[in-house]
């Protein structure tokens, strides 16, 4: 590579990049610095203030509303909306024999599940806002697509029980199961 010089020869220089880096790493320490000092419950506040039974730690509850809630026995009949905040399992009747759901895994904006069913089986999975996958079982074998669900609902089709697994900005993925 050569290097450029002006016209009587020399070499011009290149100016070291401006401070914008160490600006940068000032600023995320300040940061930092000001959460590391965020108001805590103090030890005059209410027990109820400082401390959360642990039970609400261990099972968490779905923020988002489903026609069925959190109920899973609901997809029983293989026709159900049910959102989920762990991992979960759920049995129905497809076109072709009982089919397994199983949400391997959930959390915010993320969701990842299996399907089996007799000898086949389909994986979806998605992250990010308003994103998710459909899958479609079929008697012959089955296809999923996934991307941007926001707000749609799957249909019905004929010979099909279609699934759809969504993306919950609390932790909590949407199942919609249906079925002709």
């Amino acid at each position: 590579m050569r290097h450029p010089t002006t016209t009587a020869g020399q070499r011009h220089h290149r100016r070291p990049p401006p401070a914008a880096p160490t600006l940068l790493t000032v600023l995320t320490a300040a940061l930092a610095l000001a959460a590391c000092d965020s108001p805590s419950p103090s030890d005059d506040a209410p027990a109820s203030a400082r401390e959360r039974p642990s039970a609400s730690r261990s099972t968490p509850v779905p923020a988002v509303s489903a026609a069925d809630g959190a109920d899973v026995r609901a997809c029983a009949d293989a026709n159900c909306e049910v959102a989920v905040a762990r991992p979960v399992t759920v049995r129905f009747q497809g076109p072709s024999g009982p089919v397994t759901l199983s949400v391997t895994e959930v959390g915010r904006d993320q969701v990842e599940y299996t399907l089996k069913s007799g000898n086949g089986r389909a994986e979806g999975g998605a992250s990010g806002a308003g994103q998710g996958c459909v899958t479609a079982l079929r008697e012959n074998g089955s296809g999923t697509s996934c991307g941007a669900v926001s707000g749609t609902r799957p249909s019905a089709q004929p010979g099909a029980v279609v699934i759809q697994a969504s993306t919950g900005p609390d932790g909590t993925a949407l199942l919609h199961v249906v079925s002709p």
